[in-house]
């Protein structure tokens, strides 16, 4: 398994410097948050459950964050596409972070965990 900041040096900048803000970001909402790597992508867990990924767009180029449990949450900058249970939050990494809306994304996709509406075994 290659080391966690081996993705992130692989990344070109913005790319690198947006993926590593949303890094930050996601470890800063809950201190049962742990990173590992799934995949080849960055993968954060909660009580060593997944519940999110980071990863870039192959047409595109940008960052998205990908929650596991997507089905279960609702904004209008979320996106199902072909996939039953994840949704997707495109990054524009040339602009400012939108803070505020990952902050209500990333918490709402831990609370599923703690309120129970997803077991942790």
């Amino acid at each position: 398994m290659q080391p966690i900041s081996e993705f992130y040096l692989r990344q070109t900048e913005p790319n690198r410097s947006c993926l590593l803000a949303l890094r930050q970001l996601i470890l800063e909402q809950d201190c049962e948050v742990s990173e590992t790597t799934k995949y080849g992508m960055p993968c954060f867990c909660f009580k060593n459950k997944m519940f999110c990924y980071l990863w870039v767009d192959k047409k595109t180029t940008n960052p998205y964050v990908l929650f596991v449990e997507g089905k279960h949450l609702k904004h209008p900058k979320l996106e199902k596409g072909g996939r039953a249970r994840m949704k997707t939050f495109l990054i524009d990494p040339t602009r400012d972070l939108p803070h505020n809306t990952l902050v209500l994304l990333i918490r709402a996709a831990i609370d599923l965990f703690k309120t129970g509406i997803i077991k942790i075994k």
